[in-house]
């Protein structure tokens, strides 16, 4: 592979001071703020849950460092992997606009960064302001390789919320979950056996479970807040698999933000937030000075299937006017919703709103249809050893039928980019299910419930405005998935339940002031319509967010061609570009 791609040496082996120069050439004709950061994947010693063990880190951190920077700043991010594993990095959300070398998901836009050797990730965060994140995309090395990516507004312009004035506190509030051991012997066992991974032994708040877990009380996560002061609360889901409900005691939260785009205010003392997802909130704390749990757990929409039934805590600690803390009395406790109340969920999805009018397209180029859900492969030769799922099978996810496969020789991009052969994937990637069937009825045809594997991708001109109908399958198991599209935000239109149905259903759409994201909730047993303008060329990762599915191939790509000039092409691949 060296001598295909013309690469002759490892990143390591290029000298710091060159490695920064190519970092910042990103910045070269802006006046953006140049920053440089360093990124250490290594191995720490934590506690949790009564036990002790070694975790991959970020600079020994768990969660990671949060980067904080300004709508247009350039960042380089040199990671250097000493841990025992391949790794990759992911800008979750952000655009990567020409800059796709850097999006980071293994063997789509780039090979591993092997362990000893180092890659530097070179973009602009343009046009997005609010909470992003980063995380791990190699495996589910995600599981503690992740962090808060904080992208404030430029000097001297407002925040469009709390009447222009900053907040006095701004927290993030990663929620995550842990497993007693290593999260990637999880996965590797159930990619052995066929079956479905364990769930997790908790869910976390900053990497802490909480006072409701065993050995947890002591280091359970404490913000310090004051009496009567307005803070933004920035939440992010790095959950692997559970899309989780969250309350803070005693107050109302109001939604100003979700995935780094701006949302009309709106106020609720729930939020559901799945995997991928981030959500900013302003919250006053207005109630008697004390202590307030903020709780978060599971919104399981799969019926019969095994999930993490836990609550993970935190506190908000807030003083009186004397400044003096409360920390003798108990917490309050807020009231969740049930594991499986699909009410609540779709009442706050759908109440959000974009905070402009849509700068949408009527349009379109491309209309597409993608079915998605869980199915199951028969095993040959009945090698019981490798078929853990029901009834002498695998299980197994897929996109109109077409569970993805990741390629291991060469990166999609580099691939595309190089034009290589013999072919490393094919661009047939179906428009429309093969076969058009009742997608939410309760007993689906078991002659559907196999797909079919293969590295297929859907190409689209430069500037085609694109419409996605996802309809959620009930093949295996109906559930709630996150889509997450790399490289792009989108419109959500609308959603709802059953099948979509083209004739009655765009008469719900919001042309006005949909919400704008990177990941969408598809309903449980439902669908969910979306557009979006493909003016990022490149290959661009779809895939739920839900990391067991993915596993299961839950994927597709979008291979978006360059358009004309310079400035509607793909930059050319970095020199420090990881070795396949």
């Amino acid at each position: 592979m060296q001598a295909a791609f013309g690469m002759s040496r490892s990143a390591g082996s290029i000298p710091l001071f060159v490695v920064v120069t190519l970092a910042l050439l990103c910045c070269s004709v802006t006046l953006a703020k140049q920053r440089y950061y360093e990124f250490v994947i290594q191995e720490a010693a934590v506690t949790r849950l009564c036990n002790s063990r070694k975790i991959m880190t970020v600079n020994g951190q768990f969660p990671g460092p949060a980067l904080e920077v300004m709508e247009g700043d350039c960042l380089a991010v040199k990671v250097t992997n000493k841990g025992a594993y391949n790794v990759t990095v992911h800008w979750h959300g952000v655009r990567q606009v020409r800059t796709g070398w850097s999006d980071g998901p293994e063997f789509v836009t780039q090979c591993p960064i092997r362990p000893g050797e180092s890659y530097t990730y070179r973009f602009t965060v343009a046009g997005q302001e609010g909470t992003l994140w980063w995380h791990a995309h190699s495996s589910w090395l995600r599981a503690t390789v992740h962090g808060a990516l904080i992208i404030r507004p430029r000097a001297k312009v407002p925040y469009p919320f709390n009447n222009g004035k900053p907040p006095a506190r701004e927290i993030p509030i990663i929620l995550g979950e842990w497993w007693d051991m290593n999260p990637i012997d999880v996965v590797r066992m159930a990619t052995r056996t066929g079956a479905a991974p364990n769930i997790s032994d908790a869910i976390t708040v900053n990497g802490q479970p909480g006072d409701l877990y065993k050995c947890s009380s002591k280091d359970t996560t404490t913000f310090p807040v004051k009496s009567g002061e307005t803070n933004l609360l920035r939440f992010i889901n790095a959950a692997l698999n559970t899309e989780m409900f969250v309350s803070l005691a005693g107050h109302t939260m109001t939604v100003v933000g979700a995935d780094a785009s701006y949302t009309k205010p709106y106020a609720t003392s729930i939020l559901m937030i799945a995997p991928g997802q981030t959500t900013d909130v302003l919250v006053t704390f207005d109630q008697p000075p004390g202590r307030y749990y903020l709780a978060a757990s599971a919104y399981a929409s799969a019926q019969g299937v095994p999930f993490d039934n836990t609550t993970t805590t935190a506190i908000f600690d807030y003083s009186g006017g004397n400044g003096a803390t409360t920390s003798g009395s108990s917490p309050v406790m807020p009231t969740l919703p049930a594991y499986n109340d699909t009410a609540t969920a779709t009442a706050f999805t759908t109440s959000l709103r974009g905070l402009r009018k849509a700068e949408l397209p009527s349009h379109i180029d491309e209309n597409l249809f993608f079915t998605v859900g869980v199915g199951l492969f028969n095993c040959s030769g009945g090698d019981q050893q490798s078929c853990g799922g029901p009834n002498n099978t695998r299980f197994t996810a897929s996109i109109n039928n077409v569970s993805f496969v990741l390629p291991t020789t060469v990166s999609i991009l580099q691939a595309h980019y190089h034009a290589a052969t013999p072919a490393v994937f094919t661009a047939d990637f179906p428009a429309n299910p093969p076969v058009q069937f009742d997608y939410t009825a309760q007993n689906v045809s078991r002659a559907l419930w196999q797909p079919e594997p293969g590295t297929k991708v859907y190409k689209l001109k430069y500037g085609a405005v694109v419409q996605v109908v996802l309809q959620g399958t009930n093949i295996f198991a109906a559930e709630n998935h996150p889509i997450h599209i790399h490289g792009y935000d989108f419109y959500i239109l609308a959603e709802g339940f059953g099948n979509f149905d083209a004739a009655t259903d765009a008469a719900k759409f919001n042309l006005d002031d949909p919400p704008m994201r990177n990941t969408i909730g598809v309903p449980v047993n439902g669908w969910a319509v979306i557009r979006f303008v493909a003016d990022n060329p490149g290959v661009w990762l779809m895939h739920c967010h839900l990391d067991v599915h993915i596993t299961w191939g839950l994927a597709m790509a979008f291979l978006v061609e360059d358009g004309v000039g310079v400035l509607q092409s793909l930059q050319a691949p970095p020199p420090d570009l990881p070795l396949c």
